[in-house]
Protein backbone atom coordinates (compact mmCIF):
# COMPACT_ATOMS: atom_id res chain seq x y z
CA UNK A 1 0.00 0.00 0.00
CA UNK A 2 0.83 3.56 -0.75
CA UNK A 3 -0.30 6.39 0.71
CA UNK A 4 0.07 9.53 -0.63
CA UNK A 5 -0.79 12.90 0.76
CA UNK A 6 -2.04 15.79 -1.02
CA UNK A 7 -3.18 19.11 0.15
CA UNK A 8 -3.38 22.30 -0.90
CA UNK A 9 -4.69 26.02 -0.03
CA UNK A 10 -8.38 26.55 -0.70
CA UNK A 11 -9.16 27.41 -4.10
CA UNK A 12 -5.91 26.57 -5.58
CA UNK A 13 -7.32 22.79 -7.21
CA UNK A 14 -6.74 20.26 -4.54
CA UNK A 15 -9.80 18.90 -5.66
CA UNK A 16 -9.24 18.72 -9.44
CA UNK A 17 -5.85 16.96 -8.57
CA UNK A 18 -7.78 14.33 -6.70
CA UNK A 19 -10.92 13.85 -9.03
CA UNK A 20 -7.76 12.98 -11.65
CA UNK A 21 -5.88 10.41 -9.41
CA UNK A 22 -9.53 8.89 -8.41
CA UNK A 23 -9.83 8.62 -12.15
CA UNK A 24 -6.76 6.67 -12.46
CA UNK A 25 -7.66 4.37 -9.75
CA UNK A 26 -6.54 6.01 -6.41
CA UNK A 27 -8.82 5.36 -3.52
CA UNK A 28 -9.17 8.95 -2.50
CA UNK A 29 -9.80 9.57 1.37
CA UNK A 30 -11.55 13.16 1.06
CA UNK A 31 -10.68 15.02 4.46
CA UNK A 32 -13.82 17.53 3.48
CA UNK A 33 -16.30 14.72 3.05
CA UNK A 34 -15.30 12.98 6.05
CA UNK A 35 -15.46 16.45 7.84
CA UNK A 36 -18.84 16.89 6.24
CA UNK A 37 -19.69 13.64 7.55
CA UNK A 38 -18.82 13.90 11.13
CA UNK A 39 -20.50 16.63 11.72
CA UNK A 40 -23.82 15.71 10.33
CA UNK A 41 -27.22 15.88 12.19
CA UNK A 42 -27.41 13.72 15.26
CA UNK A 43 -23.37 13.23 15.24
CA UNK A 44 -20.99 13.79 18.30
CA UNK A 45 -19.38 16.34 16.31
CA UNK A 46 -22.02 18.74 15.49
CA UNK A 47 -23.18 18.44 19.47
CA UNK A 48 -19.47 19.32 20.42
CA UNK A 49 -19.24 22.22 18.37
CA UNK A 50 -22.99 23.59 19.23
CA UNK A 51 -21.42 23.67 22.47
CA UNK A 52 -18.31 25.52 21.61
CA UNK A 53 -19.80 27.81 19.50
CA UNK A 54 -23.82 28.22 19.95
CA UNK A 55 -27.05 26.95 18.37
CA UNK A 56 -26.26 29.95 15.90
CA UNK A 57 -24.05 27.85 13.54
CA UNK A 58 -27.59 25.39 12.72
CA UNK A 59 -29.38 25.96 10.10
CA UNK A 60 -32.86 26.06 10.93
CA UNK A 61 -33.25 22.08 9.66
CA UNK A 62 -31.00 21.07 12.44
CA UNK A 63 -28.04 20.80 9.98
CA UNK A 64 -24.46 23.16 10.30
CA UNK A 65 -24.47 25.94 9.00
CA UNK A 66 -20.95 25.83 7.52
CA UNK A 67 -20.51 29.49 6.21
CA UNK A 68 -22.03 30.69 9.93
CA UNK A 69 -19.64 28.37 11.84
CA UNK A 70 -16.84 29.62 9.35
CA UNK A 71 -17.44 33.51 10.41
CA UNK A 72 -17.13 32.47 13.70
CA UNK A 73 -14.30 30.62 13.90
CA UNK A 74 -11.85 32.17 11.09
CA UNK A 75 -11.87 35.40 12.96
CA UNK A 76 -9.97 34.38 16.02
CA UNK A 77 -7.38 32.15 16.58
CA UNK A 78 -8.63 30.98 19.60
CA UNK A 79 -11.61 29.87 18.14
CA UNK A 80 -9.77 28.13 15.32
CA UNK A 81 -7.80 26.31 17.79
CA UNK A 82 -11.25 25.20 18.87
CA UNK A 83 -13.02 24.34 15.64
CA UNK A 84 -9.87 21.86 14.93
CA UNK A 85 -9.78 20.39 18.50
CA UNK A 86 -13.21 19.08 17.85
CA UNK A 87 -13.43 17.78 14.33
CA UNK A 88 -9.43 17.02 13.81
CA UNK A 89 -9.54 14.09 15.92
CA UNK A 90 -13.33 12.76 14.64
CA UNK A 91 -11.84 13.08 10.86
CA UNK A 92 -8.66 11.15 11.89
CA UNK A 93 -10.72 8.35 13.11
CA UNK A 94 -13.41 7.69 10.39
CA UNK A 95 -9.92 8.19 8.15
CA UNK A 96 -8.40 5.31 9.82
CA UNK A 97 -11.17 3.10 9.18
CA UNK A 98 -11.46 3.97 5.15
CA UNK A 99 -7.93 3.11 5.09
CA UNK A 100 -8.06 -0.14 6.51
CA UNK A 101 -10.48 -1.37 4.36
CA UNK A 102 -8.80 -0.94 1.41
CA UNK A 103 -6.55 -3.37 -0.21
CA UNK A 104 -2.86 -4.05 0.53
CA UNK A 105 -1.86 -3.04 -2.98
CA UNK A 106 -3.96 0.00 -2.73
CA UNK A 107 -3.05 3.41 -3.30
CA UNK A 108 -4.01 5.37 -0.62
CA UNK A 109 -4.72 9.10 -1.75
CA UNK A 110 -5.10 11.25 1.51
CA UNK A 111 -7.11 14.69 0.70
CA UNK A 112 -6.36 16.51 3.94
CA UNK A 113 -6.83 20.59 3.62
CA UNK A 114 -4.89 21.06 6.65
CA UNK A 115 -1.85 18.60 6.10
CA UNK A 116 0.40 21.34 6.56
CA UNK A 117 -1.22 23.06 9.36
CA UNK A 118 -1.88 19.75 10.89
CA UNK A 119 1.94 18.87 10.83
CA UNK A 120 1.17 15.39 9.12
CA UNK A 121 3.53 15.37 6.03
CA UNK A 122 6.21 13.29 7.71
CA UNK A 123 3.66 10.29 7.54
CA UNK A 124 3.23 9.89 4.20
CA UNK A 125 5.98 8.65 1.78
CA UNK A 126 5.00 11.29 -0.69
CA UNK A 127 3.41 14.53 -0.63
CA UNK A 128 2.05 16.61 -3.51
CA UNK A 129 0.99 20.09 -2.81
CA UNK A 130 -1.29 22.22 -5.50
CA UNK A 131 -0.88 25.61 -5.46
CA UNK A 132 -1.92 28.70 -7.15
CA UNK A 133 -1.45 32.55 -7.12
CA UNK A 134 -3.40 34.07 -3.93
CA UNK A 135 -5.36 36.35 -6.07
CA UNK A 136 -6.22 33.66 -8.38
CA UNK A 137 -7.75 31.93 -5.55
CA UNK A 138 -9.56 34.81 -3.89
CA UNK A 139 -11.73 35.05 -7.54
CA UNK A 140 -11.83 31.53 -7.82
CA UNK A 141 -13.56 31.74 -3.89
CA UNK A 142 -16.09 34.45 -5.01
CA UNK A 143 -16.72 33.19 -8.54
CA UNK A 144 -17.34 29.37 -8.04
CA UNK A 145 -17.96 28.92 -3.99
CA UNK A 146 -20.18 32.34 -3.61
CA UNK A 147 -17.58 33.81 -1.00
CA UNK A 148 -17.47 37.31 -0.06
CA UNK A 149 -14.10 38.96 -0.53
CA UNK A 150 -13.43 39.38 2.91
CA UNK A 151 -14.31 36.03 3.47
CA UNK A 152 -11.82 34.65 1.19
CA UNK A 153 -8.90 36.42 2.23
CA UNK A 154 -9.64 35.50 5.72
CA UNK A 155 -9.61 31.86 4.87
CA UNK A 156 -6.31 32.15 2.57
CA UNK A 157 -4.91 34.19 5.92
CA UNK A 158 -5.76 31.50 8.12
CA UNK A 159 -3.83 28.41 6.51
CA UNK A 160 -0.22 27.94 5.43
CA UNK A 161 1.65 30.40 3.71
CA UNK A 162 3.51 29.51 0.60
CA UNK A 163 7.09 28.79 2.09
CA UNK A 164 5.48 26.70 4.53
CA UNK A 165 4.30 24.71 2.03
CA UNK A 166 6.75 23.94 -0.16
CA UNK A 167 9.19 23.01 3.19
CA UNK A 168 7.21 19.90 2.85
CA UNK A 169 6.08 19.29 -0.71
CA UNK A 170 7.87 16.11 -2.80
CA UNK A 171 5.81 17.80 -5.66
CA UNK A 172 4.64 20.68 -6.74
CA UNK A 173 1.95 21.45 -8.95
CA UNK A 174 1.19 24.71 -9.92
CA UNK A 175 -2.24 25.34 -11.20
CA UNK A 176 -1.71 28.41 -13.03
CA UNK A 177 -3.31 27.39 -16.17
CA UNK A 178 -6.64 26.14 -17.47
CA UNK A 179 -8.33 22.59 -15.39
CA UNK A 180 -7.56 20.35 -18.20
CA UNK A 181 -3.76 21.06 -18.03
CA UNK A 182 -3.97 21.01 -14.28
CA UNK A 183 -5.16 17.39 -14.89
CA UNK A 184 -2.83 16.66 -17.71
CA UNK A 185 -0.28 17.29 -14.92
CA UNK A 186 -1.65 15.55 -12.33
CA UNK A 187 -2.08 12.23 -14.72
CA UNK A 188 1.16 12.60 -15.84
CA UNK A 189 2.66 12.29 -12.07
CA UNK A 190 0.60 9.00 -11.74
CA UNK A 191 1.84 7.41 -14.30
CA UNK A 192 5.60 8.56 -14.15
CA UNK A 193 5.84 8.14 -10.28
CA UNK A 194 2.94 7.74 -8.14
CA UNK A 195 2.20 4.24 -10.21
CA UNK A 196 5.74 3.32 -10.42
CA UNK A 197 6.78 3.75 -6.64
CA UNK A 198 3.51 1.64 -5.18
CA UNK A 199 4.76 -1.12 -8.08
CA UNK A 200 8.18 -0.89 -5.79
CA UNK A 201 6.89 -1.29 -2.68
CA UNK A 202 4.67 -4.01 -3.61
CA UNK A 203 7.80 -5.79 -5.37
CA UNK A 204 10.13 -4.47 -2.26
CA UNK A 205 12.02 -2.99 -5.07
CA UNK A 206 14.21 -0.03 -4.42
CA UNK A 207 15.09 2.49 -7.26
CA UNK A 208 19.05 2.80 -7.49
CA UNK A 209 20.47 6.41 -8.73
CA UNK A 210 22.57 6.41 -11.50
CA UNK A 211 26.66 6.72 -11.39
CA UNK A 212 26.40 9.98 -12.71
CA UNK A 213 27.54 13.26 -11.29
CA UNK A 214 25.49 16.42 -11.74
CA UNK A 215 25.89 19.75 -10.43
CA UNK A 216 25.18 20.45 -6.71
CA UNK A 217 21.81 21.61 -6.21
CA UNK A 218 20.67 23.80 -3.47
CA UNK A 219 17.86 22.13 -2.80
CA UNK A 220 19.18 18.72 -2.11
CA UNK A 221 19.61 20.42 1.77
CA UNK A 222 15.56 21.18 1.77
CA UNK A 223 14.72 17.40 0.06
CA UNK A 224 17.01 15.65 3.10
CA UNK A 225 15.46 17.58 5.78
CA UNK A 226 11.60 16.64 4.53
CA UNK A 227 13.02 12.89 4.21
CA UNK A 228 14.57 13.65 7.95
CA UNK A 229 11.43 14.44 8.92
CA UNK A 230 9.98 11.52 7.46
CA UNK A 231 12.66 9.00 9.08
CA UNK A 232 12.17 10.89 12.40
CA UNK A 233 8.16 10.02 12.49
CA UNK A 234 8.90 6.48 11.02
CA UNK A 235 11.65 5.45 13.42
CA UNK A 236 10.68 7.07 16.33
CA UNK A 237 12.70 6.34 19.75
CA UNK A 238 14.27 3.65 18.11
CA UNK A 239 16.95 6.24 16.54
CA UNK A 240 19.66 7.57 18.21
CA UNK A 241 19.91 9.69 15.15
CA UNK A 242 19.45 10.57 12.10
CA UNK A 243 21.94 12.70 9.30
CA UNK A 244 22.08 13.96 6.10
CA UNK A 245 25.55 12.27 5.06
CA UNK A 246 27.11 12.15 1.62
CA UNK A 247 28.56 14.14 -1.28
CA UNK A 248 24.71 15.81 -0.90
CA UNK A 249 25.31 17.09 2.28
CA UNK A 250 28.10 19.06 1.58
CA UNK A 251 27.41 22.48 0.59
CA UNK A 252 28.11 23.44 -3.43
CA UNK A 253 29.97 19.86 -4.31
CA UNK A 254 28.67 18.23 -7.44
CA UNK A 255 27.61 14.69 -6.99
CA UNK A 256 25.19 11.81 -7.93
CA UNK A 257 21.18 12.80 -7.31
CA UNK A 258 20.98 10.81 -4.52
CA UNK A 259 20.51 11.85 -0.91
CA UNK A 260 22.66 9.55 1.63
CA UNK A 261 21.17 9.56 4.99
CA UNK A 262 22.34 7.82 7.94
CA UNK A 263 20.23 6.06 10.62
CA UNK A 264 22.24 4.99 13.72
CA UNK A 265 20.73 2.81 16.31
CA UNK A 266 21.85 1.06 19.34
CA UNK A 267 22.06 -2.17 18.59
CA UNK A 268 22.27 -4.56 15.43
CA UNK A 269 19.25 -5.74 16.11
CA UNK A 270 17.20 -2.37 16.42
CA UNK A 271 17.91 -2.29 12.47
CA UNK A 272 15.75 -5.57 11.74
CA UNK A 273 12.85 -4.25 14.02
CA UNK A 274 12.55 -0.86 11.38
CA UNK A 275 12.59 -2.98 8.31
CA UNK A 276 8.49 -3.12 8.00
CA UNK A 277 8.19 0.41 8.91
CA UNK A 278 10.69 1.45 6.77
CA UNK A 279 8.80 -0.17 4.01
CA UNK A 280 5.70 1.39 4.40
CA UNK A 281 7.98 5.07 4.62
CA UNK A 282 8.87 3.97 1.01
CA UNK A 283 12.18 2.52 1.77
CA UNK A 284 12.48 -1.32 0.28
CA UNK A 285 15.18 -3.01 2.23
CA UNK A 286 18.36 -4.11 -0.49
CA UNK A 287 18.80 -7.32 1.25
CA UNK A 288 22.56 -8.01 -0.57
CA UNK A 289 24.41 -4.72 1.09
CA UNK A 290 25.10 -5.65 4.50
CA UNK A 291 28.49 -3.81 5.47
CA UNK A 292 30.76 -1.18 4.27
CA UNK A 293 34.13 -2.33 3.14
CA UNK A 294 36.85 -2.29 5.96
CA UNK A 295 39.15 -0.01 6.74
CA UNK A 296 42.05 -0.13 8.17
CA UNK A 297 42.75 0.93 11.70
CA UNK A 298 43.52 5.02 12.22
CA UNK A 299 44.91 4.93 14.99
CA UNK A 300 43.27 7.96 15.99
CA UNK A 301 42.55 9.23 19.14
CA UNK A 302 38.86 10.56 18.04
CA UNK A 303 37.96 7.39 16.31
CA UNK A 304 36.07 4.87 17.49
CA UNK A 305 38.18 1.63 17.97
CA UNK A 306 41.20 0.69 18.00
CA UNK A 307 40.47 -2.77 15.89
CA UNK A 308 39.00 -2.13 12.81
CA UNK A 309 40.13 -4.67 11.52
CA UNK A 310 37.14 -6.63 13.08
CA UNK A 311 34.90 -6.90 9.40
CA UNK A 312 31.62 -7.10 12.36
CA UNK A 313 32.05 -3.68 13.37
CA UNK A 314 31.31 -2.68 9.70
CA UNK A 315 28.14 -4.41 9.28
CA UNK A 316 24.96 -2.43 8.36
CA UNK A 317 21.51 -2.39 6.92
CA UNK A 318 20.83 -1.04 3.92
CA UNK A 319 17.47 -0.06 2.13
CA UNK A 320 16.44 2.46 -0.86
CA UNK A 321 13.66 4.43 -1.72
CA UNK A 322 10.72 2.93 -3.82
CA UNK A 323 10.29 6.53 -5.37
CA UNK A 324 11.64 7.10 -8.98
CA UNK A 325 11.34 10.58 -8.24
CA UNK A 326 13.77 11.21 -5.53
CA UNK A 327 16.76 8.38 -4.87
CA UNK A 328 17.39 8.10 -1.35
CA UNK A 329 20.14 5.48 0.34
CA UNK A 330 18.97 4.72 4.19
CA UNK A 331 22.15 3.31 5.40
CA UNK A 332 21.14 2.14 9.63
CA UNK A 333 24.49 1.77 11.41
CA UNK A 334 25.67 1.23 15.38
CA UNK A 335 26.01 4.13 17.21
CA UNK A 336 30.29 4.05 17.87
CA UNK A 337 30.94 1.50 15.46
CA UNK A 338 33.59 2.95 13.03
CA UNK A 339 31.23 2.92 9.72
CA UNK A 340 28.29 5.24 11.62
CA UNK A 341 31.47 7.54 12.93
CA UNK A 342 33.43 7.76 9.44
CA UNK A 343 29.85 9.32 7.80
CA UNK A 344 29.86 11.73 9.83
CA UNK A 345 33.21 12.41 10.38
CA UNK A 346 33.55 12.70 6.19
CA UNK A 347 30.82 15.21 5.56
CA UNK A 348 32.81 17.31 8.08
CA UNK A 349 35.84 16.78 7.05
CA UNK A 350 34.97 17.86 3.27
CA UNK A 351 33.20 21.04 3.61
CA UNK A 352 36.33 22.18 6.08
CA UNK A 353 38.72 21.22 3.03
CA UNK A 354 38.60 22.12 -0.24
CA UNK A 355 41.15 20.39 -1.29
CA UNK A 356 39.85 17.25 0.02
CA UNK A 357 36.60 18.25 -2.09
CA UNK A 358 38.67 18.66 -5.07
CA UNK A 359 40.51 15.79 -4.90
CA UNK A 360 37.45 13.33 -3.87
CA UNK A 361 35.49 14.76 -6.89
CA UNK A 362 38.41 13.99 -9.49
CA UNK A 363 38.54 10.34 -8.06
CA UNK A 364 34.56 10.56 -8.61
CA UNK A 365 34.73 11.71 -12.54
CA UNK A 366 36.85 8.53 -13.18
CA UNK A 367 34.50 6.21 -11.12
CA UNK A 368 31.58 7.64 -13.08
CA UNK A 369 32.66 6.18 -16.11
CA UNK A 370 31.35 2.96 -15.10
CA UNK A 371 27.73 2.61 -15.78
CA UNK A 372 26.46 0.87 -13.40
CA UNK A 373 26.81 1.76 -9.61
CA UNK A 374 28.83 -1.38 -8.05
CA UNK A 375 31.53 -0.58 -10.52
CA UNK A 376 31.63 2.91 -9.11
CA UNK A 377 31.49 2.24 -5.69
CA UNK A 378 34.29 -0.33 -5.97
CA UNK A 379 36.65 2.50 -8.13
CA UNK A 380 36.44 4.77 -5.50
CA UNK A 381 37.95 2.47 -2.79
CA UNK A 382 41.46 2.24 -3.01
CA UNK A 383 41.03 6.29 -2.20
CA UNK A 384 38.76 5.83 0.70
CA UNK A 385 41.56 3.48 2.13
CA UNK A 386 43.76 6.34 2.28
CA UNK A 387 41.27 8.83 3.35
CA UNK A 388 39.58 7.17 6.00
CA UNK A 389 43.50 7.41 7.71
CA UNK A 390 43.38 11.54 6.89
CA UNK A 391 40.01 12.46 7.76
CA UNK A 392 40.65 10.95 11.25
CA UNK A 393 44.29 12.75 11.52
CA UNK A 394 42.09 15.75 10.91
CA UNK A 395 39.83 14.89 13.51
CA UNK A 396 42.71 15.06 16.02
CA UNK A 397 44.15 18.27 14.72
CA UNK A 398 41.10 19.80 15.09
CA UNK A 399 39.49 18.20 18.56
CA UNK A 400 36.42 16.80 16.13
CA UNK A 401 33.69 14.87 17.83
CA UNK A 402 30.44 13.59 16.47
Amino acid sequence: MLRIGLTGGIGAGKSTVSAAFSDCGGIVVDGDVISREVVEPGTEGLSKLVDAFGAQILRPDGALDRPALAAIAFSDEDKRQTLNGIVHPLVAHRRSELIAAAGEDAVIVEDIPLLVESQMAPMFPLVVIVNADPEVRVQRLIEHRGFTEADARARIAAQATEEQRRLVADVWLDNAGSPGELVEKARDLWYQRILPFAHNLGAGTPVHGKPELVEADPTWADQARRILARLNTTCGHRAVRIDHIGSTAVPGMDAKDVIDIQVTVAAPEVAGELAGDLLRAGYPRVEGITSDVPKADARSTAAPFDHTDDDSLWHKRFHASGDPGRPTNIHIRVDGWPGQQFALLFVDWLSANPGVQADYLAVKRSAARHHDMAGYVEAKEPWFLDAYRRAWEWADTTGWRP
